[in-house]
Protein backbone atom coordinates (compact mmCIF):
# COMPACT_ATOMS: atom_id res chain seq x y z
CA UNK A 1 0.00 0.00 0.00
CA UNK A 2 1.80 3.61 -0.90
CA UNK A 3 2.31 6.06 2.02
CA UNK A 4 -0.11 9.03 1.91
CA UNK A 5 1.66 12.40 0.25
CA UNK A 6 3.33 15.07 2.21
CA UNK A 7 4.95 18.19 1.59
CA UNK A 8 3.59 21.99 0.16
CA UNK A 9 1.48 20.76 -2.97
CA UNK A 10 -0.94 17.79 -1.38
CA UNK A 11 -3.77 18.21 -3.22
CA UNK A 12 -2.26 19.65 -6.64
CA UNK A 13 -3.61 17.08 -9.49
CA UNK A 14 -1.21 16.96 -12.27
CA UNK A 15 -1.00 14.63 -15.68
CA UNK A 16 2.30 13.81 -17.36
CA UNK A 17 3.10 12.88 -20.66
CA UNK A 18 6.27 10.29 -20.62
CA UNK A 19 8.89 11.69 -22.52
CA UNK A 20 12.45 12.39 -22.28
CA UNK A 21 14.69 14.31 -19.58
CA UNK A 22 13.94 17.48 -18.67
CA UNK A 23 10.03 17.06 -18.27
CA UNK A 24 10.21 13.75 -15.92
CA UNK A 25 12.32 15.13 -13.69
CA UNK A 26 9.91 18.40 -13.34
CA UNK A 27 7.55 16.19 -12.54
CA UNK A 28 9.65 14.02 -10.24
CA UNK A 29 10.24 17.40 -8.33
CA UNK A 30 6.36 18.53 -8.17
CA UNK A 31 5.36 14.64 -6.78
CA UNK A 32 8.52 14.58 -4.18
CA UNK A 33 6.35 17.88 -3.33
CA UNK A 34 3.52 16.02 -2.45
CA UNK A 35 1.41 16.61 -5.81
CA UNK A 36 -0.34 13.55 -7.20
CA UNK A 37 0.89 13.32 -10.47
CA UNK A 38 -0.02 10.24 -13.09
CA UNK A 39 2.03 9.74 -15.77
CA UNK A 40 0.15 8.76 -19.38
CA UNK A 41 2.55 6.20 -21.29
CA UNK A 42 2.36 4.50 -24.83
CA UNK A 43 1.42 0.61 -23.77
CA UNK A 44 4.66 -1.42 -23.81
CA UNK A 45 6.32 1.59 -23.85
CA UNK A 46 10.20 2.09 -21.31
CA UNK A 47 11.13 5.10 -20.94
CA UNK A 48 14.67 5.53 -22.51
CA UNK A 49 17.32 5.72 -20.82
CA UNK A 50 15.37 3.87 -18.09
CA UNK A 51 14.37 6.09 -15.11
CA UNK A 52 13.21 4.58 -12.05
CA UNK A 53 14.65 7.25 -9.98
CA UNK A 54 13.35 10.48 -12.17
CA UNK A 55 10.18 8.84 -12.56
CA UNK A 56 9.52 7.79 -8.58
CA UNK A 57 6.23 9.21 -6.77
CA UNK A 58 4.33 8.66 -9.75
CA UNK A 59 1.24 6.64 -10.92
CA UNK A 60 1.72 5.38 -14.53
CA UNK A 61 -1.08 4.43 -16.50
CA UNK A 62 -1.04 3.16 -20.73
CA UNK A 63 -2.68 4.27 -22.74
CA UNK A 64 -3.38 4.36 -26.53
CA UNK A 65 -3.77 7.82 -27.55
CA UNK A 66 -4.93 6.65 -31.31
CA UNK A 67 -7.84 4.72 -29.65
CA UNK A 68 -10.20 7.27 -30.05
CA UNK A 69 -11.97 5.88 -26.69
CA UNK A 70 -9.04 5.94 -24.31
CA UNK A 71 -7.91 9.40 -25.72
CA UNK A 72 -11.45 10.24 -24.69
CA UNK A 73 -11.22 9.24 -21.28
CA UNK A 74 -7.58 10.59 -21.07
CA UNK A 75 -9.36 13.63 -21.42
CA UNK A 76 -11.48 13.72 -18.76
CA UNK A 77 -8.57 12.72 -16.73
CA UNK A 78 -7.30 16.46 -17.83
CA UNK A 79 -10.25 17.81 -16.61
CA UNK A 80 -10.21 16.77 -13.42
CA UNK A 81 -6.63 17.94 -13.16
CA UNK A 82 -4.71 21.27 -12.41
CA UNK A 83 -1.82 21.12 -14.55
CA UNK A 84 -0.18 19.24 -17.20
CA UNK A 85 3.36 18.26 -18.42
CA UNK A 86 3.90 17.44 -21.85
CA UNK A 87 7.94 17.51 -23.68
CA UNK A 88 7.10 16.48 -27.05
CA UNK A 89 7.94 18.80 -30.13
CA UNK A 90 5.70 21.36 -31.43
CA UNK A 91 2.37 19.93 -32.73
CA UNK A 92 2.62 16.22 -31.57
CA UNK A 93 -0.02 17.01 -28.85
CA UNK A 94 -2.53 18.90 -31.13
CA UNK A 95 -2.31 15.91 -33.81
CA UNK A 96 -3.48 13.94 -30.76
CA UNK A 97 -6.23 15.88 -30.25
CA UNK A 98 -4.43 17.15 -26.74
CA UNK A 99 -3.22 20.51 -27.44
CA UNK A 100 -3.93 23.78 -25.29
CA UNK A 101 -6.88 25.01 -27.03
CA UNK A 102 -8.82 21.80 -27.26
CA UNK A 103 -8.32 21.32 -22.90
CA UNK A 104 -8.18 24.57 -21.92
CA UNK A 105 -11.85 24.65 -23.60
CA UNK A 106 -13.04 21.86 -21.13
CA UNK A 107 -10.64 23.22 -18.30
CA UNK A 108 -10.14 26.52 -18.77
CA UNK A 109 -8.27 26.60 -15.44
CA UNK A 110 -5.83 24.26 -16.84
CA UNK A 111 -1.64 25.46 -16.63
CA UNK A 112 -0.52 23.71 -19.42
CA UNK A 113 3.34 22.98 -19.19
CA UNK A 114 5.30 22.28 -22.21
CA UNK A 115 8.91 21.69 -22.42
CA UNK A 116 11.09 21.35 -25.15
CA UNK A 117 14.82 22.59 -26.42
CA UNK A 118 13.68 25.15 -28.61
CA UNK A 119 10.35 26.67 -27.59
CA UNK A 120 7.09 26.32 -29.67
CA UNK A 121 8.36 29.55 -32.15
CA UNK A 122 10.93 30.07 -33.95
CA UNK A 123 12.87 28.80 -36.87
CA UNK A 124 14.58 25.90 -34.70
CA UNK A 125 11.04 24.86 -32.93
CA UNK A 126 10.57 21.73 -35.39
CA UNK A 127 13.83 20.32 -35.22
CA UNK A 128 15.07 17.59 -33.14
CA UNK A 129 18.10 19.00 -30.80
CA UNK A 130 19.91 17.96 -27.43
CA UNK A 131 21.30 19.85 -24.27
CA UNK A 132 24.48 20.54 -25.85
CA UNK A 133 22.67 22.13 -28.65
CA UNK A 134 20.45 24.36 -26.92
CA UNK A 135 23.43 25.33 -24.53
CA UNK A 136 25.91 26.13 -27.50
CA UNK A 137 23.42 29.22 -28.74
CA UNK A 138 22.83 30.40 -25.41
CA UNK A 139 26.72 31.33 -24.81
CA UNK A 140 27.03 29.02 -22.01
CA UNK A 141 29.06 26.30 -23.46
CA UNK A 142 31.74 28.57 -25.06
CA UNK A 143 32.00 29.99 -21.68
CA UNK A 144 32.61 26.32 -20.25
CA UNK A 145 35.94 23.97 -20.80
CA UNK A 146 39.44 24.22 -21.03
CA UNK A 147 40.82 27.13 -23.34
CA UNK A 148 41.11 24.59 -26.02
CA UNK A 149 37.90 23.14 -26.67
CA UNK A 150 34.19 23.70 -24.92
CA UNK A 151 33.43 20.79 -22.77
CA UNK A 152 29.49 19.80 -22.20
CA UNK A 153 28.79 20.02 -18.32
CA UNK A 154 26.98 17.11 -18.55
CA UNK A 155 23.32 18.09 -19.02
CA UNK A 156 22.96 20.44 -15.79
CA UNK A 157 23.07 23.64 -17.58
CA UNK A 158 20.50 23.17 -20.50
CA UNK A 159 18.41 19.94 -19.79
CA UNK A 160 17.79 20.50 -16.18
CA UNK A 161 18.71 23.44 -14.69
CA UNK A 162 17.78 25.59 -17.76
CA UNK A 163 14.52 23.26 -18.51
CA UNK A 164 13.17 21.46 -15.56
CA UNK A 165 13.62 24.24 -13.15
CA UNK A 166 11.97 27.34 -15.29
CA UNK A 167 9.46 24.83 -16.39
CA UNK A 168 8.41 24.27 -12.25
CA UNK A 169 8.82 27.91 -11.55
CA UNK A 170 6.64 28.86 -14.54
CA UNK A 171 4.34 26.46 -13.49
CA UNK A 172 4.07 27.09 -10.09
CA UNK A 173 3.37 30.85 -11.20
CA UNK A 174 0.87 29.85 -13.54
CA UNK A 175 -0.96 27.88 -10.78
CA UNK A 176 -0.52 30.65 -8.56
CA UNK A 177 -2.44 32.86 -11.22
CA UNK A 178 -5.33 30.12 -11.66
CA UNK A 179 -6.33 30.23 -8.29
CA UNK A 180 -6.59 33.67 -7.94
CA UNK A 181 -8.37 33.80 -11.84
CA UNK A 182 -9.85 30.37 -12.59
CA UNK A 183 -7.71 31.42 -15.93
CA UNK A 184 -5.08 28.18 -16.78
CA UNK A 185 -2.69 29.17 -19.20
CA UNK A 186 0.20 27.61 -21.45
CA UNK A 187 3.79 27.53 -20.09
CA UNK A 188 5.90 27.21 -22.83
CA UNK A 189 9.41 26.31 -21.53
CA UNK A 190 12.46 26.12 -23.69
CA UNK A 191 15.73 25.31 -22.48
CA UNK A 192 17.58 27.73 -24.98
CA UNK A 193 15.80 30.97 -22.70
CA UNK A 194 16.69 29.27 -19.31
CA UNK A 195 20.47 28.50 -20.09
CA UNK A 196 20.09 31.94 -21.03
CA UNK A 197 18.40 32.68 -17.84
CA UNK A 198 21.33 31.56 -16.05
CA UNK A 199 23.88 33.58 -17.77
CA UNK A 200 22.20 36.88 -16.14
CA UNK A 201 25.45 36.76 -13.42
CA UNK A 202 28.18 36.28 -16.30
CA UNK A 203 26.20 39.17 -18.56
CA UNK A 204 26.22 41.10 -15.04
CA UNK A 205 30.12 40.99 -15.23
CA UNK A 206 30.88 41.63 -18.42
CA UNK A 207 28.85 44.34 -18.16
CA UNK A 208 31.27 45.91 -15.41
CA UNK A 209 34.08 45.03 -17.36
CA UNK A 210 35.30 41.78 -15.27
CA UNK A 211 34.58 39.14 -17.62
CA UNK A 212 37.49 38.36 -20.43
CA UNK A 213 36.41 36.72 -23.92
CA UNK A 214 37.90 32.99 -24.23
CA UNK A 215 37.28 30.00 -21.99
CA UNK A 216 39.55 29.38 -18.67
CA UNK A 217 39.98 33.30 -18.17
CA UNK A 218 37.83 34.59 -15.60
CA UNK A 219 37.42 34.07 -12.12
CA UNK A 220 34.25 30.99 -11.62
CA UNK A 221 35.67 29.30 -15.26
CA UNK A 222 38.54 27.60 -14.49
CA UNK A 223 41.59 30.32 -14.96
CA UNK A 224 41.70 31.67 -11.14
CA UNK A 225 44.49 29.25 -8.89
CA UNK A 226 41.92 30.27 -6.23
CA UNK A 227 39.30 28.88 -7.52
CA UNK A 228 39.66 25.41 -9.43
CA UNK A 229 40.31 21.56 -8.78
CA UNK A 230 43.51 19.92 -7.48
CA UNK A 231 45.48 16.43 -7.78
CA UNK A 232 46.16 15.65 -4.21
CA UNK A 233 49.25 13.20 -3.52
CA UNK A 234 46.90 10.00 -3.74
CA UNK A 235 45.87 11.00 -6.86
CA UNK A 236 42.32 12.38 -5.98
CA UNK A 237 41.55 15.79 -6.14
CA UNK A 238 40.00 18.34 -3.81
CA UNK A 239 37.67 21.76 -5.12
CA UNK A 240 39.95 25.10 -3.80
CA UNK A 241 37.23 28.45 -3.45
CA UNK A 242 38.80 30.76 -0.98
CA UNK A 243 37.63 33.72 -3.14
CA UNK A 244 37.74 36.36 -0.47
CA UNK A 245 40.66 37.71 0.42
CA UNK A 246 40.42 36.60 4.44
CA UNK A 247 39.46 33.13 3.13
CA UNK A 248 42.41 33.14 1.22
CA UNK A 249 44.49 33.84 3.52
CA UNK A 250 43.63 31.19 6.01
CA UNK A 251 44.27 28.50 3.10
CA UNK A 252 47.37 30.88 2.42
CA UNK A 253 48.89 29.21 5.65
CA UNK A 254 47.05 26.15 5.49
CA UNK A 255 49.31 25.03 2.47
CA UNK A 256 52.41 26.78 2.90
CA UNK A 257 52.74 29.70 0.54
CA UNK A 258 54.44 32.24 1.05
CA UNK A 259 52.24 35.76 1.48
CA UNK A 260 53.46 37.00 -1.83
CA UNK A 261 50.45 35.09 -2.80
CA UNK A 262 48.00 37.75 -2.13
CA UNK A 263 49.73 39.67 -4.59
CA UNK A 264 49.91 37.30 -7.26
CA UNK A 265 46.27 36.29 -6.96
CA UNK A 266 45.54 39.65 -7.84
CA UNK A 267 47.09 40.21 -11.21
CA UNK A 268 45.67 37.69 -13.74
CA UNK A 269 49.03 37.86 -15.45
CA UNK A 270 50.21 35.79 -12.48
CA UNK A 271 47.47 33.22 -11.95
CA UNK A 272 48.95 30.10 -14.11
CA UNK A 273 52.48 31.02 -11.70
CA UNK A 274 50.57 30.32 -8.66
CA UNK A 275 48.35 27.80 -9.98
CA UNK A 276 52.05 25.80 -10.21
CA UNK A 277 52.93 26.96 -6.60
CA UNK A 278 49.51 25.45 -4.94
CA UNK A 279 49.52 22.46 -7.33
CA UNK A 280 53.11 21.74 -6.05
CA UNK A 281 52.21 22.10 -2.64
CA UNK A 282 49.26 20.05 -3.17
CA UNK A 283 51.13 17.63 -4.73
CA UNK A 284 52.57 16.60 -1.28
CA UNK A 285 49.67 14.84 0.91
CA UNK A 286 46.98 12.43 0.43
CA UNK A 287 43.53 14.01 0.01
CA UNK A 288 42.44 12.67 3.43
CA UNK A 289 44.83 14.46 4.89
CA UNK A 290 43.91 18.19 3.10
CA UNK A 291 40.52 17.65 4.31
CA UNK A 292 41.52 16.92 8.07
CA UNK A 293 43.73 20.34 7.66
CA UNK A 294 40.78 22.55 5.67
CA UNK A 295 37.75 21.21 5.29
CA UNK A 296 36.55 22.28 8.43
CA UNK A 297 37.33 25.85 7.89
CA UNK A 298 36.47 29.08 6.03
CA UNK A 299 39.38 27.95 3.77
CA UNK A 300 36.47 26.76 1.40
CA UNK A 301 38.11 23.75 0.36
CA UNK A 302 35.82 20.16 -0.41
CA UNK A 303 36.71 17.19 -1.59
CA UNK A 304 35.90 16.18 -5.43
CA UNK A 305 33.68 13.15 -5.05
CA UNK A 306 31.88 10.59 -7.61
CA UNK A 307 28.51 9.49 -6.74
CA UNK A 308 28.99 6.70 -4.60
CA UNK A 309 31.53 8.73 -2.67
CA UNK A 310 29.14 11.52 -1.92
CA UNK A 311 26.08 9.57 -0.70
CA UNK A 312 28.60 8.53 2.40
CA UNK A 313 30.13 11.82 3.03
CA UNK A 314 29.39 13.13 6.84
CA UNK A 315 27.85 16.32 5.85
CA UNK A 316 24.82 14.72 3.14
CA UNK A 317 24.42 11.93 5.77
CA UNK A 318 23.73 14.28 8.77
CA UNK A 319 21.50 15.87 6.23
CA UNK A 320 19.94 12.49 4.65
CA UNK A 321 20.60 13.94 1.54
CA UNK A 322 20.36 10.42 -0.26
CA UNK A 323 17.57 7.99 0.49
CA UNK A 324 17.63 4.34 -0.68
CA UNK A 325 14.15 3.66 -2.26
CA UNK A 326 13.72 0.31 -4.48
CA UNK A 327 17.07 -0.92 -3.64
CA UNK A 328 19.05 2.00 -5.50
CA UNK A 329 20.46 4.95 -3.07
CA UNK A 330 19.12 8.33 -4.61
CA UNK A 331 18.59 11.49 -4.16
CA UNK A 332 16.60 12.47 -1.67
CA UNK A 333 13.69 15.19 -2.19
CA UNK A 334 14.38 18.47 -1.87
CA UNK A 335 14.37 21.20 -0.84
CA UNK A 336 13.03 21.41 3.11
CA UNK A 337 9.79 22.69 4.16
CA UNK A 338 9.19 23.69 7.65
CA UNK A 339 5.72 23.35 7.92
CA UNK A 340 4.79 21.34 5.35
CA UNK A 341 7.53 18.79 5.11
CA UNK A 342 8.05 16.42 2.66
CA UNK A 343 8.13 12.32 2.48
CA UNK A 344 11.42 11.88 4.35
CA UNK A 345 12.13 9.12 1.57
CA UNK A 346 10.59 9.78 -1.94
CA UNK A 347 7.25 7.59 -3.21
CA UNK A 348 7.95 4.71 -5.30
CA UNK A 349 6.22 4.57 -8.50
CA UNK A 350 2.86 2.71 -9.42
CA UNK A 351 1.00 1.51 -11.98
CA UNK A 352 -2.67 1.40 -12.27
CA UNK A 353 -5.74 1.45 -14.43
CA UNK A 354 -6.72 4.28 -16.95
CA UNK A 355 -10.38 3.62 -15.49
CA UNK A 356 -9.28 3.49 -11.51
CA UNK A 357 -6.97 6.66 -11.92
CA UNK A 358 -10.35 8.26 -13.63
CA UNK A 359 -12.59 7.10 -10.49
CA UNK A 360 -9.49 8.02 -8.43
CA UNK A 361 -10.09 11.63 -9.39
CA UNK A 362 -13.66 11.88 -10.31
CA UNK A 363 -16.31 14.48 -9.67
CA UNK A 364 -14.02 17.18 -8.88
CA UNK A 365 -14.80 19.29 -12.29
CA UNK A 366 -18.75 18.82 -11.66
Amino acid sequence: MSRPAKGPLVGLRIVEFVGLGPAPFAAMQFADMGADVIRIARPGAEAAPPDPICGRGRSTVEVDLKNPDEAEMVRRLIDEADALIEGFRPGVMERLGLGPDALLGRNPRLVYGRMTGWGQTGPLAPHAGHDINYIAISGALAAIGTAERPLPPLNLVGDFGGGSMFLIAGMLAALWSAQRTGEGQVVDCAICDGAIQLMAMMHDMAAAGWWRPGRASNLLDGAAPHYGAYECADGAFIAVGPIEPQFFELFRKAIGLEEDAHALRADPRNWAALRERIAARIRTRPRAEWLALLEHSDACVSPVLDMKEAAEHPHLAARKSFVELDGLMQPAPAPRFSATPTEARARPRTTIALADALSKWGGRSA
